[in-house]
């Protein structure tokens, strides 16, 4: 069953999943700088909840993918190269890419799902690493379709199951041929791999698809946690439990004309707004609540900034690569971006940010902070 009619049919669907979980990724990353190279859309609001649940739903179907095309290219692997001439070049080109493919594809898809489980048995810095190293696994795939393309034209005019014929890896020596004494066909294969990396995706990722959340037995997240929207980080574990009980907590409100501190009830008595909105983690995991609070685009104004400003979130974690973050013009502009104050009707739980949280359409879930202190409004 090994040889170009398997590698070439699993290498297809491996290079799919690997460029949109390249180009998720990709998006993703940008999402989370603080000046992201182009301008972002605000809307739709579950476009962030889309593109990473493709990223790690494309990570997951990639793990029985490349499995599965590792083994049926093994052999192949030690097989002597050309002595000289236009075959060795190629043949070592090859053996390049497969060498630099193989170890960012493992590094790629071993830390993509340690990240989704919160799982860190390493020291360096994991958002650099995954982000360099998609670059070095989607680059190392260009060159091997490159190099592979005659092979993998002539796969898709062959019949999967044709008789071996010199194109493909023969069966050994005594064995029997694929579909004879009970050995599996090509085809078997195939769709044994397809249905494996399907049961991948659906028992990991289908946590917030309807009728399918209690066949994700593996997510990293059951879709529970208080007002019916999980967390990432409790109160307790930011250092901030206790901070948010001081009946003197004022939020502070600055802007390029005027400084203002609002207690909770001033917040309570501005104009509100619902939206729901999801909690999109780069985990994978996403949730949706009905969220209520003060449109950020009033605390802007309330302080004299204008529809072109940013603004900048501060929490009351002491410490933390996500204490705060900065929110863009446009989404400042857009209505559903909220300063909020209430998750289901009712205050927020201390986990979820009590006494007021960001929370934005289109946004990761790291970058919605919680605890807030102080919203500065700046320049773009």
């Amino acid at each position: 069953m090994r040889g170009p009619r398997t590698t070439a049919r699993i290498g297809t669907w491996l290079a799919v999943t690997f460029t949109i979980a390249f180009v998720t990724g990709l998006y993703s990353h940008a999402s989370q700088l603080a000046t992201p190279p182009l301008t972002l859309p605000s809307g739709p609001s579950r476009l962030y909840q889309v593109t990473q649940g493709l990223h790690v739903a494309a990570g997951t179907a990639s793990v029985p993918l490349l499995l599965v095309k590792l083994w049926s290219v093994f052999p192949r692997l030690f097989v002597r190269p050309p002595r000289a001439g236009r075959e060795l070049v190629l043949n070592l080109l090859e053996r390049v890419s497969i060498a630099l493919l193989i170890g960012s594809a493992i590094f790629q898809l071993a830390t993509g799902l340690a990240n989704s489980a919160q799982w860190y048995p390493w020291s360096f810095d994991f958002i650099r690493a995954h982000y360099a190293l998609a670059w070095v696994a989607i680059g190392s795939l260009a060159l091997h379709v490159a190099v592979k393309l005659p092979v993998i034209r002539r796969v898709f005019t062959e019949p999967v199951d044709g008789p071996a014929d010199g194109f493909d890896d023969g069966p050994r020596d005594g064995a029997a041929e694929p579909g004879h004494d009970g050995v599996p066909t090509r085809r078997t294969l195939l769709r044994a791999t397809w249905v494996s990396a399907a049961v991948a995706v659906v028992v990991t990722t289908s946590v917030e698809i309807p009728g399918l959340r209690r066949l994700a037995v593996l997510a990293v997240r059951s879709g529970q946690g208080p007002q019916g929207v999980p967390i990432n980080r409790s109160a307790v574990g930011a250092d901030v439990a206790g901070l948010f009980d001081d009946p003197a907590w004022r939020l502070r409100v600055v802007g390029p004309v005027d400084t203002v501190e609002l207690s909770l009830d001033d917040l309570r008595a501005m104009q509100q707004r619902s939206a729901v909105l999801p909690i999109a983690c780069v985990e994978g995991w996403s949730a949706s609540g009905e969220w209520g609070g003060v449109p950020v685009r009033d605390l802007v104004a309330l302080v004299g900034g204008g529809p072109d400003d940013d603004v900048v979130v501060r929490s009351m974690q002491p410490r933390g690569a996500y204490r705060e973050s900065r929110l863009p013009a446009n989404f400042v502009r857009n209505p559903d971006s909220l300063l909020a104050l209430t998750l289901a009707g009712e205050p927020l739980h201390r986990d979820h940010g009590f006494p007021c949280r960001l929370i934005a359409p289109a946004r990761p879930g790291v970058l919605q902070t919680k605890w807030v202190r102080e919203v500065e409004v700046v320049k773009a």
